[in-house]
């Protein structure tokens, strides 16, 4: 693929391609790699497979001379390690202590670091150990629980460590796999992890020359599922697998530049903050405007009204600002994202949550890209329904192809066959593969797969019957050929072309002429879906999350694994991603709209995440090898599956450790949970903060009266210790992804925030001027006000709709009541201010709970009548007023197709309605016809 070929817009270029571009450039020996269509020479030679391309700098091909006999010498090998450095991907570990302190970052942070630092200037040392403790508190338990799941990575690391066979000095040594060099001669053999790029040599271990071909897996750098066969001259990846075959191979890159390495160092260009993360700045950076504004003008005027006066010094004022900050702040902000952090941990069981805020953020994902080859497959071939000649039954098919199998062999297609007779077929329930023979029958002679011929062959002996016969197998073109074959044979093998299926010719001889050979069928084979994965799929569908499949096989395999799947089989070659004749515009649409993906590269799959989020959706990536890591890296949500690679894990901030997808889902409840409590925290603290500022801003400045420090602190204390029990509230799962609309929280919490201060002013001038209650009771009634009428508002935050659609936890509860218990008490009891009688405070908190009614009266409308055209009028930002002008030509284009489809629906039912009418007195006449041969035939009768 040649990005050059791409428009020259530079918004179609991503620092994907760029670099992908310059590692290109500056590479000079081009040198194309074995991911060739040979892989299918053994069976079936329809499918091809991904391409890649390796290069060889001069400076390396220049090392490339080692005798394989020998190998290179320890003086070599340690020189050349100190020039290249260890084969092994550097990941960057951030200092511990920096992380840490990262923790103390953030705007809502640094306003009550500000708090601190002003506590500590006027000596009020209680106010800055409270607030000391809880910032310390906060980064304490994040570090902690990220530092946990590092160690739980490295824990899963450690278990992967590999080990290598390595000529050196003459013989063969075992190292380390990082221990390798350009240059070094190693063993590759069955079961072997390829340690770094090598090329094959053509030499058998054993040191003789060998026509032999490796059978590799390289499902984590392509994802395709079936193996490649490679001969001498063709070059291995690391982390590549060897399924079957024996042979020497030479070193030519190691560590980060093998292609493994390449596409790994590439995670490291994304670097943007987390979505969840931006949102809380902003609510953040909302209330430390409005706080600053606000307590600001305070200082001002308080400093110039009282100058030259004791009330005017500087210390005495900033000692009342700072404790009309503190009450303001939403400091428990931070231990309600510890709690939800902590039952993110407890509720999801085999899996490792490296970025604890991505489970916030995956309540917020509409879309999962997601791996097909070992994520929603088993990545292993399995027998499917065969195609059947005449005569013969599935029992026949699994029979035969099993007597025509290599005992013992480790070849997919060979274990796939044997594996589906042991399980279909009575007789070889308890057989043992390494015998022979099999009951009731006796194999004379066997011919293993011969790559020229296509086919192997068994002589069998039926003991029973005592005839002698041949089988067959082999690529289905070979087989029809053989046992001449009709046109609807070959039709057969077509179908199953088409629908991406694996095929294998079956044949056998007839008894009494061992010339004459009779189809048997066609074995089907395929990669088959998990078992979870479909209804996965259909979970995930009905909570408003799309699925796309991203694979690189080819075409005609994912639709058929789409369609398996219960999935829409719009599958675009991945080829459609770069194509030079079509708009960027026009990419990202049909990347909307398409299914899936098919024969894509790292670069590909970047793309389509890349696509998407323009569009703007919140992308979750699910993969498991190292083609998956630069994907899973930008999206918004990146999901490494079980068995992955070091790179998908490294790239991921989610691990699964079960198999499969269905553990998404349980993240997918637990992250919309989580995000409704953390709604209603937001809705009710910036509301709360709204009314205290302007409540005290408007009373400060007009009578100059505000409430004792001492229970300004308890408001602030009492109310942020009950709301964190919003961690363990009764969630209302949402059904369609979540979403911060951030203009109308702040335009809600702007509503209810002014209804409040409204109330209060009535309580203040009630209570002042008409009941008469003296200066120090109406500190104490202002208090009793403050914390409960706002406090009860979380009821009616706590929901988009009414309290009742969705009952509070006993526990939310019985914290919210306790609070204002206490706070009734103290105010009866007059424990920190004068004493009020009973019948009063009660009746205040009726009032306050009088004022939840009309709040949630007023929620519900506000929330009925939202929509975004209200908010790009409200706030008519340029990015505001462009979106919703797209958004009125989508709904005017989509109004014009439905009206079209319901012309061309009319216009069927008419020609419908027209041939029936047109049928009907044909099917009149020969009604009449039947019933004359009928009474004909009765007459004749008689």
């Amino acid at each position: 693929m040649d990005k050059r070929n791409m428009d020259s817009d530079s918004e179609k270029y991503t620092e994907f391609s760029k670099t992908q571009e310059k590692e290109s450039n500056d590479e000079s020996v081009e040198e194309e790699t074995p991911l060739s269509q040979r892989n299918s020479e053994e069976h079936n030679s329809d499918h091809e497979h991904i391409r890649i391309t390796d290069d060889i700098p001069p400076e390396i091909q220049e090392l490339l001379n080692t005798d394989p006999k020998t190998g290179l010498s320890t003086e070599v090998a340690q020189s050349r390690l100190e020039k290249f450095g260890k084969n092994e991907i550097g990941e960057s570990k951030t200092n511990p202590f920096l992380k840490f302190l990262s923790y103390f970052k953030g705007s809502i942070a640094y306003l009550i670091e500000l708090a601190c630092i002003v506590a500590a200037i006027v000596q009020d040392w209680v106010d800055f150990g409270i607030i000391l403790a809880l910032l310390f508190v906060n980064a304490s338990i994040g570090f902690i629980e990220e530092s946990r799941a590092e160690s739980a990575l490295d824990a899963l690391k450690q278990t992967l460590a590999l080990k290598t066979r390595v000529r050196r000095d003459g013989k063969f040594v075992e190292l380390n796999s990082t221990d390798l060099v350009p240059g070094d001669i190693i063993a590759l053999r069955l079961g072997d992890i390829v340690p770094a790029d090598a090329k094959l040599l053509g030499i058998g271990v054993n040191g003789s020359r060998t026509e032999e071909r490796l059978l590799v897996d390289q499902s984590a750098l392509t994802g395709e599922s079936l193996p490649l066969r490679c001969q001498k001259g063709d070059s291995v990846y690391s982390s590549s697998t060897v399924k079957q075959g024996q042979m020497l191979a030479m070193v030519f890159k190691t560590g980060a530049d093998t292609y493994i390495g390449r596409t790994a160092s590439l995670i490291n260009m994304t670097v943007d903050q987390g979505h969840f993360q931006k949102v809380i700045n902003k609510i953040g950076n909302f209330l430390i405007w409005i706080t600053a504004i606000l307590v600001t003008i305070i200082f001002v005027y308080q400093v110039v009204k009282f100058r030259n006066t004791p009330e005017g010094d500087v210390l005495k004022i900033l000692q009342h600002i700072l404790v009309l900050t503190v009450a303001a702040i939403p400091a428990s902000i931070f231990l309600m994202m510890s709690f939800n952090h902590f039952l993110i941990i407890k509720q999801l069981k085999k899996v490792i949550v490296k970025r604890l805020t991505s489970i916030e953020e995956l309540a917020s994902v509409s879309v999962l890209c997601s791996d097909k080859t070992g994520t929603m497959t088993l990545n292993e071939l399995k027998f499917d329904e065969p195609w059947l000649a005449s005569g013969f039954t599935k029992s026949d098919i699994l029979l035969y192809s099993y007597l025509c199998s290599e005992p013992g062999a480790n070849d997919a297609i060979e274990l796939a066959v044997i594996s589906a007779a042991k399980q279909g077929l009575d007789i070889l329930k308890d057989h043992d593969d390494q015998d022979d023979d099999v009951p009731g029958y006796k194999i004379t002679s066997f011919i293993p797969f011969n790559p020229s011929k296509k086919s192997s062959q068994a002589t069998v002996v039926n003991l029973e019957t005592n005839e002698t016969f041949q089988i067959a197998k082999g690529a289905p073109q070979v087989i029809i050929k053989l046992a001449g074959g009709n046109e609807e044979s070959s039709q057969a093998v077509n179908d199953l072309a088409k629908r991406g299926l694996r095929a294998l010719g079956i044949a056998k001889t007839d008894p009494k002429d061992n010339n004459r050979w009779k189809l048997i069928g066609f074995i089907s084979l395929l990669d088959p879906p998990r078992p979870d994965t479909k209804e996965t799929i259909e979970k995930c569908r009905n909570l408003g999350v799309k699925i796309k499949m991203i694979t690189g096989d080819q075409m005609i395999i994912a639709k058929e694994v789409a369609h398996r799947l219960g999935m829409g089989r719009v599958i675009l070659d991945a080829n459609h991603l770069v194509d030079s004749t079509k708009s960027l515009q026009e990419i990202t649409e049909h990347c909307e709209r398409a299914d899936g993906f098919a024969q894509v590269t790292p670069e590909h799959k970047f793309k389509v995440v890349e696509f998407l989020q323009k569009k703007g959706y919140l992308v979750a990536m699910t993969g498991d090898g190292v083609n998956d890591a630069p994907a899973l890296k930008k999206a918004n949500v990146g999901i490494a599956v079980q068995g992955c690679t070091d790179a998908a894990r490294s790239a991921a901030d989610i691990v699964l450790l079960a198999p499969g997808l269905s553990t998404i889902v349980d993240g997918i409840y637990t992250s919309r949970a989580i995000f409704q409590r953390m709604r209603s925290y937001a809705l009710y603290r910036i509301t709360s903060t709204i009314h205290f500022l302007l409540f005290f801003f408007i009373i400060i400045l007009a009578f100059d009266w505000t409430l004792p420090a001492v229970l300004l602190i308890l408001i602030a204390i009492l109310n942020d210790a009950a709301t964190i029990v919003i961690s363990v509230d009764n969630a209302q799962i949402s059904l369609l992804p979540d979403k911060w609309r951030l203009g109308q929280l702040i335009f809600l919490s702007l509503v209810l925030g002014t209804f409040l201060t409204g109330f209060s002013f009535a309580h203040f001038f009630i209570f002042r001027d008409v009941i008469g209650v003296t200066p120090e009771q109406l500190h104490t009634v202002m208090y009793l006000h403050i914390s409960s009428a706002p406090h009860f508002l979380i009821f009616a935050t706590r929901l988009p709709g009414h309290f009742w659609e969705n009952i509070p936890s006993p526990l939310f509860v019985t914290s919210i009541i306790g609070t204002q218990i206490f706070a009734l008490l103290i105010s009866v009891f007059g424990w920190l201010s004068s004493s009020i009688n009973l019948l009063m405070a009660v009746i205040i908190l009726l009032v306050s709970l009088g004022i939840l009614s009309f709040s949630i009266l007023l929620k519900c409308m506000i929330f009925k009548n939202w929509s975004f055209e209200l908010t790009a009028r409200l706030c008519p930002t340029s990015k505001r007023r462009t979106k919703l002008a797209e958004r009125k030509e989508q709904h005017a284009k989509n109004k014009r197709v439905n009206e079209n489809f319901s012309r061309l629906k009319k216009v069927l039912i008419m020609m419908r309605v027209i041939k029936n009418f047109r049928e009907a007195p044909d099917e009149k006449k020969t009604e009449s016809r039947d019933d004359q041969e009928n009474n004909d035939g009765d007459i004749n009768s008689v």
